[in-house]
């Protein structure tokens, strides 16, 4: 029986600032929510709730070194989003996040995802992922 990764949802309203004058999402927002999704995962799984500053406390970063988006379907001004964040793999130095964002009420899919990620140290160097680190994103 395979694992089912921990996945932690966020939803919000989608904002005027983020759509076209037809009242449709750009693209562009989709990336942004990622980010988002991806805060909240950090937050939700980390303790006190600070998320990923505390891997910055400790020197820690995840850069961002890839993003994929597969559009299905368009969000519109006044969408309640939602989107559903999950760590689909870890290696050594790196890892990847995906995302499935869908309109709350009609639960329609609207676009899915991944972004992949290199673990850095304060000095911008690229580092293997904190052995205790590495085992909270697996939990």
């Amino acid at each position: 029986m395979e694992a089912v990764p921990l996945a932690v949802e966020t939803d919000f309203d989608v904002r005027y600032a983020e759509t076209d004058a037809m009242g449709i999402v750009h693209h562009s927002a989709y990336i942004v929510w990622f980010e988002e999704g991806r805060s909240a995962w950090f937050r939700e799984r980390l303790a006190d709730h600070r998320g990923y500053a505390l891997m910055e406390d400790e020197g820690y970063f995840f850069a961002v070194t890839g993003v994929s988006a597969r559009y299905v379907a368009a969000a519109r001004y006044g969408d309640r989003i939602r989107v559903r964040t999950w760590i689909s793999a870890v290696r050594s130095r790196g890892m990847t996040v995906s995302y499935r964002v869908s309109n709350v009420a009609t639960g329609q899919l609207l676009c899915k995802g991944q972004t992949t990620h290199v673990c850095l140290d304060q000095h911008g160097h690229v580092v293997a992922i904190p052995v205790h680190w590495a085992a909270k994103l697996l939990s």
